[in-house]
């Protein structure tokens, strides 16, 4: 039996580090299909027995060699985990050596420091930034002085889904107006956003896609009809040239680059946490 080559994503923490990295790898092989588990908190001898096995008999079950990408720090459970066959990616170790010596100093094993709760003033301000985005969602809040920046755009053009990534990876307030049919009626900028010009960034959809999106959220609507979508989407982009915002396309662009975009063209600097 065959199907798509199993991956693992192992981890003794939890595992956000190795599905990241994995993610990122196998896409540069459009070719293949692949079926992803993550394990996580592979941190004891028993663990990493169980994790071998599950390994070992996937790919046994499927014919197919399994992959697996690696962030677990001790070597023992790692070599547990090779027992299973599969191809071993370990995403620290190439990295390691060059860096002891480097630095003149060995590496302190530690587990789950990545993504752990460690520096408690950057976890607060990721929780403020979050419940920020939330109460500033789809302008219930127009009180924008705090804000780092405002996505502007049609309703369901992906704004509250990236304040929300903006918040929880970056600490970045981010909060987002949409443009209601009065707004788009009078073709000007609201005045609750003059203020914050130097904050806007607008977002765009295709008008196909966002009826796709619409039709999901109020079937059969006047909401998602596409003449609807088309009217509201050009009336939109003409807004955006007209006040010179920076704009970009949601269309086919994920999340993680949508917020990558939005933090460089306004030139906000922050660490991925």
């Amino acid at each position: 039996m065959s199907g798509p080559r199993p991956v693992f994503f192992i981890s003794d923490g939890t595992g956000i580090t190795a599905e990241t990295i994995g993610h990122a790898l196998l896409t540069q092989f459009e070719g293949v299909n692949f079926e992803t588990q993550r394990i996580a908190f592979v941190d004891t001898y028993d663990k990493a027995q169980l994790a071998s096995e599950r390994i070992r008999q996937r790919g046994a079950h499927c014919g197919l060699r399994p992959i697996v990408v690696n962030t677990v720090v001790d070597g023992t459970l790692t070599d547990i985990i090779a027992e299973s066959g599969a191809l071993m990616l370990d995403v620290f170790r190439p990295f390691i050596s060059p860096l002891e010596s480097e630095l003149a100093e060995p590496r302190q094993p530690r587990v789950n420091k990545a993504h752990a709760m460690v520096d408690y003033k950057a976890y607060e301000a990721r929780i403020n930034a979050t419940n920020y985005a939330l109460t500033h969602d789809d302008g219930m809040d127009v009180r924008y002085d705090d804000a780092d920046l405002i996505l502007v755009g049609v309703s369901r053009s992906g704004k509250t889904p990236t304040c929300l990534y903006l918040a929880l990876h970056f600490g970045v307030r981010a909060a987002n107006y949409p443009l209601t049919e009065e707004d788009l009626e009078n073709r000007e900028l609201p005045k609750r956003l003059r203020p914050f010009r130097k904050k806007l960034f607008a977002l765009t959809i295709d008008p196909e896609r966002l009826r796709q999106v619409r039709e999901a959220r109020r079937p059969g609507s006047r909401y998602a009809n596409l003449e609807q979508c088309k009217s509201e989407v050009s009336i939109a982009e003409a807004l955006y040239r007209q006040e010179n915002l920076p704009v970009l396309s949601t269309t086919h662009t994920s999340i993680e680059e949508i917020a990558s975009k939005v933090m460089s063209t306004l030139g906000i600097e922050r660490q991925l946490y």
